[in-house]
C-alpha cells in the first residue's frame, strides 16, 4: 500500500485531514477530564483510553495506521468483554458512567473527519458534566472548566486554521464570552428556583468508598488511621468542644463473630434513591453544630453524644445513633444541636434488649473469662467493674501503637496477657468481650475522636487518622455510658490528638509521604492546606450546597421576602433582560461596523435601490448573481449593474492599497447614481410601454 498520507478514505472519498493543532488541543482537553476519574475507574480501563489515544496521535503524524472496520469491531468487542467480566452484573450510575468514559476511548479510533470531531467535542463536554456527579471540589470544577476552554479552544482552530495567532485570539475571544455571560450565569444560579426532582437515581456501587465500615476487625481502624483523607467538617453555633469531648459516634457493633465485631440487627431495605443534600438553613444558634460530610456510600451520620437533629434529613435509631434515609453518595450536610448528655438520660430500657448486648461465641479466649469473672467477684457492682478494668489498662504496661502485632486465634487472650500492645479497636473489643463475660452489657461503638480547627477556627477538620472505637456499658441508674480503655491507656489520643500519642514511635502518618498533615513542623505548608480547605469548604457549603432550602432562607432576607412564584417571575425577568441586552449589543455593534465601511453603506444603497425597483436581494446571493437579474429586469441599467458588481468583488478580495479602495469606493457611489437613473428611466418608458398598449 501507498505511505500514509494524512487522508483516510470514508465511504469512497477522500475527507481532509483533521489540523494536527486541533486535534492536539482535544486530547489535552481529554487527558484532564480523565484526571477526576483516577479514583474510581480501573486501572486498566484508564490505560485503555490513554492507549486509544495514543493511537489516535500517532496516526495524526504519520507513524501508524487507524485501524480498519474489523480490527476496530474487534478491538471494542475485547474492552467491553472485560468491562462486563469486571462489573460482575452490577448496574448503577457509577458502572453506567465507567462505560462511557470506555466509549468516549473507543471513539478516538474513528475520529477521521471534521463531523467526527464535532462528534467527539460533545461527548468530551458531555464527560465534564459526569464529572460533577463524582467531584463537587472547587479544583475539580476548575480542571473541568479549563478542559472545556481547551476543546472551545480546538474547536475555534478546527474552524480558522491558517488564521494568524488563531490560538491567541482564541482565548481571548473565550475571555470576553466569558465576561460577557457571567452576570447572567450568577444571577440565574442565585435566582433561578431550586425545586426538587421528580425521579432520584443512586450513585452508590454498592461498596463503601472510605471510612468506617459496618465491620471492625482487631486491624482495621488501625490501617485507616494511615489515611489523612477528610471524613467530615464541623461548624459550630458557638464554642468549639473540648478535645476530649469530640467524640463523634457513628454505628453500633454489638455482636462478635470469632474475631470480627458487626451489626446484631441489618440494615433495613431502602428503595433506590440519593440522599437528601440540603440539610440545615439560616445562623447557627448556641449548641447548634453544621456538619458537611464527605461522601461514604453509607446511611450512617456522625454526631456528638447528646444530640438531636435540627434538619429533616437525619432521623434517630434506637440505638441514639443516627441515620440518613438513603445512603450518602455525595456530599452531605446536616444539622445537630447538643442538648446535654443524652447517653445518661436514657436509664429505662427493655431487659430483653439488653441480653443481645452480652452475646459471646461459646468458646474461645479462656484466661480473658476466667479474668472476668474473677473482677467480677471481686467488684459485684457493674460500675466498680469498670473502674477496676480501666485501673488495670493505667496501671500495667498496656502500649498504644499504629504497629500492632499480629494476634493468634485467642486473640483478645494474646492482647490482654502477652503482647498488651494494640491499637483502640484491639482494646475497644477486648473492654467488651470482658465486661460482657462479667455479666454487663457491653457494645463497642465506631466512629471519630477529635478534630482539627480548619483555618481562622471557623470549623473542625474531622480525618480518617481521627477513626477511633471506644465502649458503652450498661449501668444501672444510668444507662449506656461511654467507657474507652485508649483514655485510660494513652490519655494524649484523646487530649490532642493521634499525632502526639505515638509521637515517639514515629509511626504517624508514616504510608501517607504525600499528606501535608504528616510534616506537622512546616508551618507553611500547613497554612497553604489549611487556606486551600477553607476555600473548597465554602465552595461545597455555600455553592454545591446552595439547595431549596438555603434558597429559600437567603430570598426571605431580601426586601419583599421572595417565594418561589417571585422567583419564577424574577427568572424570567433576568433572561429576558439579558436577552435585550445582547440584542442591543449586537444591534449596535452592526451599526457600529456600518459606520466603519463605506463599501457596505454603498452594497446597501444598491440593494435598498433594488428593493424600489421590484427587484428583492435573495439571502446568500452574490453581487454578480444580482448584477444579472438587474440586467434581465432593467436592461438600460445592465451595463451598470455588471461593474458595480465588479468592483465589489474587487475591492473585499483584490490587493488594492488604500488609496486604490478609495477611488473605487468613489466610482461606486458615481455609479450608483448612474444606475439609479437609468432604473427611473427603464420604468418610466416601462410604464409608457403599457399605457401605449392599453389605449391603442
Amino acid at each position: 500500500m501507498a505511505a500514509f498520507s494524512g487522508h483516510y478514505e470514508v465511504s469512497g472519498a477522500e475527507t481532509p485531514p483533521l489540523p494536527t493543532r486541533a486535534l492536539l488541543w482535544v486530547i489535552a482537553s481529554f487527558a484532564l477530564l480523565l484526571a477526576p476519574q483516577w479514583d474510581r475507574l480501573p486501572v486498566w480501563l484508564i490505560a485503555s483510553c490513554v492507549a486509544l489515544a495514543g493511537w489516535r496521535w500517532l496516526a495524526q503524524s504519520g507513524r501508524v495506521r487507524l485501524p480498519g472496520k474489523w480490527l476496530r469491531t474487534a478491538i471494542m468487542l475485547g474492552v467491553i468483554a472485560i468491562y462486563i467480566a469486571t462489573v460482575q452484573g452490577r448496574f448503577t450510575v457509577d458502572t453506567a458512567a465507567s462505560f462511557f468514559v470506555l466509549a468516549v476511548g473507543l471513539k478516538w479510533l474513528e475520529t477521521r473527519s471534521t463531523r467526527d470531531f464535532y462528534v467527539l467535542f460533545f461527548i468530551l463536554v458531555y464527560l465534564a458534566t459526569v464529572n460533577f456527579l463524582f467531584h463537587q471540589e472547587i479544583y475539580w470544577t476548575v480542571l473541568n472548566l479549563l478542559a472545556v476552554s481547551l476543546l472551545l479552544v480546538g474547536l475555534q482552530i478546527l474552524n480558522a486554521p491558517d488564521l494568524p495567532a488563531s490560538m491567541r485570539s482564541g482565548w481571548r475571544r473565550l475571555g470576553m464570552m466569558l465576561l460577557k455571560t457571567l452576570p447572567v450565569v450568577v444571577l440565574l444560579f442565585v435566582f433561578f428556583p431550586r425545586m426538587a426532582p421528580l425521579w432520584s437515581v443512586p450513585l452508590v456501587s454498592g461498596e463503601a468508598r472510605s471510612g468506617i465500615s459496618d465491620t471492625m476487625r482487631p486491624g482495621d481502624i488501625s490501617n485507616l488511621a494511615q489515611s489523612s483523607d477528610r471524613a467530615f467538617r464541623a461548624t459550630f453555633g458557638g464554642e468549639l468542644p473540648a478535645y476530649r469531648d469530640r467524640y463523634w459516634r457513628g454505628l453500633i457493633l454489638d455482636y462478635l463473630d470469632g474475631e470480627t465485631w458487626r451489626q446484631g440487627q441489618g440494615e433495613p431495605f431502602r428503595r433506590p434513591g440519593r440522599v437528601s443534600l440540603d440539610g440545615g438553613v439560616g445562623d447557627l444558634t448556641s449548641g447548634q453544630y453544621d456538619v458537611l460530610m464527605e461522601p461514604t456510600d453509607q446511611r450512617w451520620a456522625f454526631v456528638l453524644e447528646g444530640s438531636v437533629a435540627v434538619s429533616d434529613n437525619v432521623v434517630p435509631t434506637d440505638e441514639g445513633v443516627f441515620r440518613f434515609r438513603r445512603p450518602a453518595d455525595t456530599t452531605v450536610r446536616y444539622r445537630m444541636e447538643l442538648q446535654g448528655n443524652g447517653q445518661r438520660d436514657a436509664v429505662a430500657e427493655d431487659p430483653r434488649q439488653l441480653r443481645r448486648y452480652l452475646q459471646l461465641p461459646r468458646s474461645g479466649n479462656p484466661r480473658a473469662r476466667a479474668l472476668a469473672e474473677q473482677m467480677k467477684a471481686d467488684n459485684p457492682d457493674a460500675a466498680g467493674m469498670v473502674e477496676a478494668l480501666m485501673s488495670r489498662f493505667r496501671q500495667q504496661a498496656y502500649y498504644y501503637t499504629l504497629r500492632p502485632p499480629a494476634m493468634p486465634e485467642d486473640g483478645i487472650d494474646a492482647l490482654l496477657f502477652d503482647e498488651k500492645r494494640g491499637f483502640c479497636a484491639h482494646y475497644a473489643g477486648a473492654t467488651t468481650f470482658l465486661l460482657r463475660a462479667a455479666g454487663i452489657p457491653a457494645r463497642v461503638v465506631v466512629g471519630y475522636q477529635g478534630g482539627d480547627p480548619g483555618a481562622g477556627d471557623e470549623y473542625l477538620v474531622v480525618r480518617q487518622y481521627d477513626a477511633h472505637a471506644w465502649v458503652e456499658a450498661w449501668l444501672d441508674g444510668e444507662g449506656w455510658v461511654r467507657v474507652d480503655p485508649t483514655a485510660a491507656i494513652a490519655p494524649d489520643r484523646i487530649e490532642s490528638g493521634l499525632r502526639d500519642a505515638v509521637a515517639e514511635e514515629g509511626s504517624f502518618l508514616e504510608d501517607d509521604w504525600a499528606s501535608p498533615q504528616r510534616y506537622g513542623n512546616m508551618a507553611m505548608l500547613q497554612w497553604a492546606s489549611l487556606q486551600l480547605d477553607r476555600i473548597n469548604y465554602h465552595w461545597q457549603r455555600w455553592v454545591v450546597g446552595y439547595q431549596g432550602q438555603s434558597q429559600m432562607d437567603l430570598m426571605s432576607r431580601l426586601p419583599g421576602g421572595l417565594g418561589l412564584k417571585e422567583l419564577g417571575y424574577a427568572t424570567a425577568g433576568i433572561v429576558g433582560f439579558a436577552l435585550l441586552v445582547a440584542g442591543g449589543f449586537s444591534s449596535w455593534q452592526i451599526r457600529r461596523s456600518s459606520r466603519g465601511d463605506p463599501a457596505g453603506r454603498l452594497i446597501r444603497r444598491w440593494h435598498k435601490l433594488c428593493h424600489r425597483a421590484g427587484i428583492p436581494v435573495r439571502f446568500g446571493e452574490t453581487p454578480t448573481q444580482l448584477a444579472e437579474r438587474i440586467a434581465l429586469a432593467r436592461p438600460g441599467a445592465a451595463g451598470t449593474a455588471r461593474v458595480f458588481a465588479r468592483l465589489v468583488n474587487k475591492h473585499y478580495y483584490g490587493s488594492e492599497p488604500e488609496e486604490g479602495q478609495r477611488r473605487l469606493r468613489e466610482k461606486m457611489a458615481r455609479l450608483l447614481t448612474t444606475m439609479r437613473k437609468q432604473m427611473s428611466r427603464d420604468t418610466s418608458q416601462s410604464r409608457e410601454t403599457a399605457t401605449r398598449r392599453v389605449t391603442g
